[in-house]
Order: structure tokens, then sequence, then C-alpha cells
């Protein structure tokens, strides 16, 4: 028989789900089995499948799952060596498996018994090491949540065209092994792979949902700079335009202002922050979150993103590139608001310094017209 407490990261979740999560390595078929022969209880009661779990609540499974009987082995083993160490007298090893026990100084519990055995945990020291958590830059870190500055360049999560272990969430699962979490943080929202700035990650189950409502409902507020060509003609507006989706070997993209079922609502607002000779740096809104969003835009009304591979104006990016330096999409996140329990968070993050030296380089215009010239004189 297997048991298992609800705690705040399974709660609130239907029982087919929690068996998936909990469990990852054991197939649908063995749950929907489980299930059907009524061999999982809730509190001394026969478990349905699309039964709400509560904080606090007893799951017992009547049934020996393969992965959780490895686990147990496992864990057999390594208290066998333990005491072997212990017999031979290491103090020092004993000493650090008490520590070990310890909670960690951000105060989050040491138990990893959520996490599975993906292939992740079968992975060395050092292939992990390699990761390059220890790099992340983390703004800010609470009880059940962090904020990290994300570069460019760095994926925010697996998929195709990005290398085992080499993406922003897999840097934050292994910051979390070392920060002795119960919980693979995860990120509520995405970036771009070519834009930098502020993520959200969750601590907990119960917080991953409450974000991901909160970024549904459009009650995360997410801002950007931009460093776009030419100059705009107003000093703030407002872009809504559909986006459709379209999927090419090449990469998919995002088409602007077409009808359809696939069609799906997009609104950016925008303000000039700066107008110089020939590009204008822009602090942007997100009312929706749509893949490409900005830079899709921005490209429909004639004012690309300056280093945008795909959107962009190619000739202008190979031009800035040698004369700017720019080797990058000019995008990045700066600020995030949000309530949280009842209080107002305000995040911020300035332009990484490889921005921050083209921005450097640019000639300010006092004047946008010469009428506007003239009426000053």
């Amino acid at each position: 028989m297997i048991t298992r407490i609800i705690d705040r990261n399974f709660a609130n979740m239907r029982l087919d789900r929690f068996l998936r999560k909990a469990f990852p390595d054991e197939s649908l078929s063995v749950f929907f089995a489980v299930i059907r022969k009524k061999k999982v209880r809730v509190n001394g009661v026969v478990g349905k499948a699309n039964q709400m779990l509560q904080e606090g609540d007893t799951v017992c499974i009547y049934e020996n799952f393969k992965s959780v009987e490895a686990d147990n082995k496992t864990h057999a083993d390594t208290l066998a060596a333990s005491r072997l160490r212990c017999d031979e007298g290491n103090a020092a090893q004993a000493q650090g498996d008490s520590k070990q026990a310890t909670p960690s100084k951000s105060g989050f519990a040491k138990n990893k018994s959520t996490w599975g055995t993906t292939d992740e945990r079968r992975k060395t020291k050092d292939e992990r090491s390699s990761w390059g958590a220890k790099d992340l830059d983390i703004v800010i870190q609470t009880e059940d949540y962090v904020i990290v500055n994300k570069p460019s360049g760095l994926a925010s999560q697996p998929g195709s065209g990005t290398r085992p272990g080499e993406s922003l969430v897999e840097y934050l699962w292994e910051w979390g092994r070392r920060e002795g979490l119960d919980f693979k943080p995860t990120i509520a929202h995405r970036l771009d792979q070519e834009t930098s700035g502020m993520l959200i990650a969750a601590l907990h189950g119960d917080t991953l949902r409450d974000f991901t409502r909160m970024i549904r409902e459009h009650e995360v507020e997410k801002f950007y700079f931009a460093l776009v060509k030419g100059n705009l003609k107003k000093e703030k507006g407002t872009i809504s335009e559909s986006l459709t989706r379209t999927d090419a070997a090449k990469g998919s993209k995002m088409k602007v202002g077409e009808s359809g079922k696939d069609a799906k609502e997009a609104v950016t607002h925008y303000r000039v922050k700066q107008h110089y000779e020939g590009y204008d740096l822009v602090k942007i809104k997100l009312e929706t979150g749509r893949m490409h969003q900005i830079r899709a835009h921005f490209a429909s009304i004639g004012h690309p993103l300056l280093g945008d591979t795909r959107y962009g104006d190619f000739a202008l990016n190979r031009e800035v590139k040698k004369t700017l330096g720019l080797h990058r999409l000019f995008l990045h996140s700066c600020r995030l608001e949000f309530v949280w329990q009842g209080e107002r968070k305000v995040f911020d993050c300035p332009l990484p310094k490889e921005l921050q030296s083209v921005i450097d380089k640019l000639k300010p215009m006092r004047f946008r017209h010469v009428g506007a010239e003239q009426r000053r004189k």
C-alpha cells in the first residue's frame, strides 16, 4: 500500500491529476485501473477520478507502483551505505547527513518526495552542475515564488532546438534541488528565447495555479522596453490587431489582422520614452500575451524591432550590428505588477548592459517636427 498526505502543492486538485503528478513514471492505464478497481481511498472512502482533494487529506493506494518500488530500493540502498559509513567511523559524513535534514535558510521543506524519478534526477552531479543554475539572476525570492531575470538566448523551457538541460526551467529545477524545495519551480508565463527580462516562477502547486489564473485574467501587468525602427507619429497609442499562428519548417510566425476561428485577440499599448535619430525607445504594456505579439504588432505598423530576425528589417539589422554592436533582439521585460495576498507588488529590471550600450550610442532628438521647432522659436 502507498500512502500520501496531500500538501499545499496538490490541494484543490482532482484525484486523477494528483496521481499523474505524484507518480510521473507510471502510465495512465495504471491510474485508470486502480481507480476503476476501487483501489484508491481518500480519508478511508473509495476515491473517484474527479474528486477534489483538500490539504491534509490522506490518499491510500492499495497497489504497488514500480516507480515507488524503485525509489524505495534506492532509498534502502542509501540507508545501508550510510550505516556502513557510520560503522566505519565516518563522523564527518554523519554530520553532513544531519545538516541535510535541516530546513534551508529560505524556510522551505527538504522533502523531495513529489519530484518523481525523472531522468533529471538520474543525472550525475557533474552533469547537473554544468546546467548553469548557479548563474541564475534572481530578482527576488519569496516563500511562494521567485522572479528571475532571463538573459537573451536562453529558452524559457525545453523544446525542439534546445539541448537537454539548457533552458530556464531546467536551471530552475536544479536551483530548486540545491535549495531543497519539495516542488519543481515552474514558470507561470514565458518569454521568447531572444527576449530578456523578468519571469515569475511558482514554488508551490497552489501558487502556480494562482498565477496561472491571474495571468489568464490579465491581473499581472507586464511591461517591456523595445527599440523600434523609425519615429512613431504618436507619443502613445494602442495596437489592437488579431494574431493567427502559422507553422512552417523555418519556425512559427504570427499573421496580423486576419479573421477566422484560429485568430486570437491581441492588444498592445505603448508610450514613446525617447526619440532618437532614426529610432524610438518605447515602453510597452501588454493587455494580452500572445506569441510574438510585440514583434508582430510593431512590424505590422512599419516599425519593426531592431535585431528581430523573424519580423524585422534584415538590412537594418546588419547595419546596426556593425555600427551599434547590437547582436540580439532589442526587447526586454522591464516591469511586473500584481497584487499578491492583498499587497501591491512592483518589480523593475533595468536594461541589460548590451542593450544600454546601444542606447548610449544613439543621438536623442529634441524636437520631432520642423513645425514644432518653429513654434518654440
